[in-house]
């Protein structure tokens, strides 16, 4: 049977759940208190990019499924569950921010008129469930409800598909009547048969930081060992994939480059190795791995001042890709951020071409860099190009063209997109990432 939800928070984690619960057969609305992101989407407008989510959105709105608001009271009154998927940045000493969930939380407890399932989809530090238990008790003055921990594993540039084909579904539970109803929201995973974990709080809410710091330890890992190859003249691909073909390690997440990026992976470490420290348990691995990656970031700028002669004042430098990752528009803790404010520092000129983030650099650089609308007119006269992003369209890059509209020769290839023998063919200097 259907259940009416209330989803707070329409961003990434908050919008692609809402309209996925919605394909499920649920009855949703999706609430923020930013009215103008809701003015966006009641006009058919998607505030983030993300494949095949506007169509998603189109039809579940269509079908009357799916509705947004900035009318939290109500949303919540109305709803038999409320989800909850609001944002937890990193604050300055890596510790999640939760002042979006605690108001999230407020509001629950003044609205709170019956038996609710109160779900965490946020990412949220290991007791918060029992937190958010205890405050709404306190504030209300009911127990009528029950926590869920749900931690979400979606993958930008693959949410769509994630929400139907998950891996796993995480659900940390107390009452077996929550579980039921759970159970019965996500009953369309059933059928598919996807596995379900069930567990204690806690271990649900871990169980999402461990993912996360895992395969940040294993990118980080990887780059490491890419440097390596640089200084003793192996091929990490070769390496890469002589690695993951032994099960116990497996190809994935093997993939050299200038450092992970977006809204999980940092600010997940980061609050790791805060919870650890709150905790006294030792974090140290993870702790190496948050400074590690920030390593690689400023090493790429270090290798592209190395190619051009050791000094970049006054180069111009091309920049392709500003996105974290293909197939999104998320500049959050992305590699590019680093680099252009390191290229800059230096003394260089940047211009930059992106499929989707443009509008999101320009927020964060505003006029200190050139915006283009092609990656061949971001060649034009740059003394060096450097691809930060592994968009498919710099897969195939036209090098001829390139070696024509660039006033030098030199391309950064963090990604290992190019073929390096047909680049130094055309007299092009192409280093990538453990490869020469």
């Amino acid at each position: 049977m259907s259940k009416q939800i209330s989803v707070i928070g329409t961003g990434y984690v908050g919008l692609v759940t809402g309209t996925g619960l919605a394909d499920f057969g649920n009855k949703v609305t999706c609430v923020d208190v930013d009215k103008t992101k809701i003015d966006m989407l009641n006009h058919g407008q998607i505030p983030i990019y993300e494949p095949g989510l506007k169509e998603l959105v189109d039809k579940n709105v269509r079908e009357r499924r799916l509705s947004f608001t900035s009318e939290i009271d109500t949303s919540i009154k109305e709803a038999e569950v409320v989800f909850i998927g609001v944002g937890t940045p990193s604050k300055e000493n890596g510790e999640a921010d939760l002042s979006y969930v605690e108001a999230v939380v407020e509001s629950i407890a003044k609205n709170l008129d019956g038996y609710k399932v109160i779900v965490t989809k946020s990412t949220v530090p290991v007791g918060t469930n029992r937190w958010i238990k205890q405050a709404i008790i306190e504030k209300s003055g009911k127990d009528t409800f029950d926590i869920v921990s749900n931690p979400e594993f979606l993958r930008e540039g693959s949410a769509v598909h994630d929400v139907f084909h998950p891996d796993r579904v995480v659900i940390g539970y107390e009452s077996e009547r929550a579980k039921e109803i759970i159970q019965d929201i996500y009953k369309a995973l059933y059928i598919i048969e996807t596995p379900f974990l069930f567990c204690n709080l806690e271990t649900a809410e871990l169980i999402k930081y461990a993912s996360n710091a895992f395969l940040a330890t294993k990118i980080t890992f990887i780059n490491q060992i890419a440097n390596f190859c640089e200084a003793v003249g192996a091929d990490v691909h070769k390496v890469a994939k002589g690695m993951g073909m032994d099960g116990r390690i497996s190809p994935k997440f093997l993939h050299p480059g200038p450092g992970y990026g977006g809204s999980c992976f940092p600010k997940d470490t980061k609050a790791l190795v805060d919870i650890g420290n709150k905790y006294n348990v030792d974090m140290s691995l993870v702790k190496e791995v948050v400074s590690s990656n920030e390593r690689q970031k400023k090493r790429m700028v270090e290798k592209l001042e190395r190619l051009v002669g050791g000094d970049l004042r006054g180069k111009k430098i091309g920049i392709l890709g500003l996105a974290f990752k293909a197939e999104t528009d998320d500049m959050r803790e992305s590699p590019s951020v680093v680099v252009i404010y390191e290229l800059l520092k230096r003394g260089a000129k940047v211009i930059a071409h992106d499929p989707q983030a443009i509008e999101n650099a320009k927020v964060i650089f505003g006029d200190r860099i050139e915006y283009a609308d092609s990656e061949y007119k971001v060649m034009s006269s740059s003394d060096a190009i450097m691809i930060l992003t592994e968009w498919n369209q710099y897969r195939g890059l036209d090098l001829e063209m390139a070696k024509k509209l660039m006033k030098g020769n030199i391309i950064l290839d963090t990604r290992n997109l190019i073929e390096l023998q047909r680049a130094k063919e055309l007299g092009i200097i192409c280093e990538g990432v453990g490869r020469k």
